[in-house]
């Protein structure tokens, strides 16, 4: 069989594939991309898009909820959730019908359905054909986990793709994992109406934060009527008449939490275990992760990864990142590096955490000397008048270099104003220069150089 050539092969229609094939066909090379399933990959599919669309529903649930406290007379909200899940599902068609057009008619490039693998180091096969190119590019993404828990085989359970498929409230869900995914799915349904317990095994929700943004989270969780059990160190699952059992311990007995739906968010892997990596040579690490180096390139020659399957960011935009490195490395002689940029992040509750840069807790296990400035919500005017004073600003600063280290704004806007703080960040400026900045009022982004003038050691 004669093998069909191309310039480059794109495995992965995430949000770094289709772009990288854009840059590639519009310099004139040929380009195959392949996708098994959707074209998007997570964020358009299961992740960010049909999420936040259901965060938007929710968060108009508890606006109107509390429409009295601005004044605002309104009959008690009806969760219309079949419409919800269907607002949700055509936001994630219409982006995915854009792609999938773009695609299409995109000269030079050829959208190939089916699974993909290696049969030598620039060869794969899909669908008995064979295809060749000397760049390669794994754009695979991940999906979650699903550990081998007891009894977690004998119940049903949903995670972060079948929880989207729900066209009615739970009556109690239990979301096992208190991190980023489960605690957006966790205020979202409560918020919808129903019940929900949170089980997680650490002694803290979103452990890879300080203690007082975590702590934070979870008043303004509970405040809202979430249950939170922390310190799980056996979870157990098994059926119930009223759903599923989810127990805490296996070595006492505690009341375990009875859910009419479970679900799991508990970590994510790589989907590279069916690829064929080992035939085409290309090393991974236990967890499946293929291993780069500082411009995503694997060990074989010819040979890339980029976007979640990488291990080097689990983000969107840090995928797109990854495309852009690639790129102004290929095509423009700009040898960009995913060492140059800061990490950043949020947590879509609301009000939600923007992140940037190292947590205080892990500026101090570097060996910084740091001096810290911090100032709640209800000093930010914005939050005041908006009637939502929940969560603070945290700002951590190196005392040797005055650089600014990272950032937590947990708080109205907070997602969007991070962004004044990375900005300075990767300038590379002091924070003298974001603390003598003047910004308008009223706006969340004026306290932060109040924040940063109250630098305590």
């Amino acid at each position: 069989m004669t093998a069909r050539a191309f310039d480059a092969i794109v495995i992965g229609a995430g949000q770094a594939g289709p772009s990288l094939a854009a840059r590639l066909a519009a310099a004139g090379q040929t380009v195959a991309v392949i996708e098994r399933k959707h074209v998007g990959g997570t964020c358009v599919n299961t992740g960010c898009m049909p999420t936040k669309a259901l965060v938007a529903s929710a968060r108009a649930a508890h606006v109107a909820r509390r429409a009295a406290d601005w004044g605002v007379v309104v009959p008690p909200p009806v969760i219309d959730m079949p419409k919800v899940a269907a607002r949700a599902h055509q936001v994630t068609l219409n982006a995915r019908g854009n792609l999938e057009t773009w695609l299409g008619g995109m000269k030079g490039c050829a959208l190939i359905r089916g699974q993909a693998r290696f049969t030598g180091p620039h060869e794969v096969e899909v669908n008995g054909e064979r295809l060749t190119a000397p760049k390669i590019f794994l754009n695979v993404g991940g999906r979650a986990v699903v550990p081998e828990m007891p009894g977690v085989h004998d119940v049903p359970v949903l995670v972060n793709t079948t929880v989207l498929e729900l066209d009615a409230v739970p009556r109690h869900l239990v979301v096992v994992g208190g991190s980023y995914i489960g605690l957006e799915f966790a205020q979202m349904y409560r918020r919808f109406g129903a019940e929900v317990t949170v089980v997680e095994k650490g002694e803290r929700l979103v452990g890879r934060e300080d203690p007082d943004v975590s702590d934070a989270i979870r008043e303004i969780l509970e405040g809202e009527g979430i249950k939170v059990r922390l310190k799980a160190e056996c979870i157990t699952f098994a059926p119930h008449p009223d759903g599923v059992a989810v127990g805490v311990s296996c070595t006492y007995d505690p009341a375990a939490s009875v859910g009419s739906h479970v679900l799991l968010a508990v970590g994510r892997r790589p989907n590279t275990d069916d690829l064929g990596l080992d035939v085409a040579g290309i090393e991974a690490d236990a967890r499946g992760y293929i291993k780069v180096d500082d411009q995503c390139r694997t060990n074989v020659e010819g040979v890339w990864a980029i976007g979640d399957c990488n291990g080097r960011g689990a983000f969107t935009h840090t995928s797109y990142n990854d495309y852009e490195i690639v790129a102004a490395n290929l095509l423009d002689d700009d040898p960009r590096r995913i060492s140059d940029r800061i990490e950043t992040y949020g947590l879509f509750i609301d009000p939600p955490l923007g992140r940037c840069g190292l947590t205080e807790t892990a500026a101090r296990a570097a060996g910084k000397t740091v001096r810290v400035g911090k100032r709640p919500m209800t000093r930010v005017g914005r939050a005041v008048e908006k009637g939502e004073t929940q969560g603070f600003i945290k700002v951590v600063v190196d005392a040797d270099t005055d650089a600014i280290l990272g950032a937590a704004i947990l708080g109205v806007e907070g997602d969007e104003a991070i962004h004044v703080i990375l900005n300075v960040m990767s300038a590379g400026a002091p924070y003298t220069t974001l603390s003598r900045t003047v910004q308008a009022h009223p706006t969340v982004s004026e306290l932060i150089p109040t924040t940063l003038q109250s630098l305590e050691p």
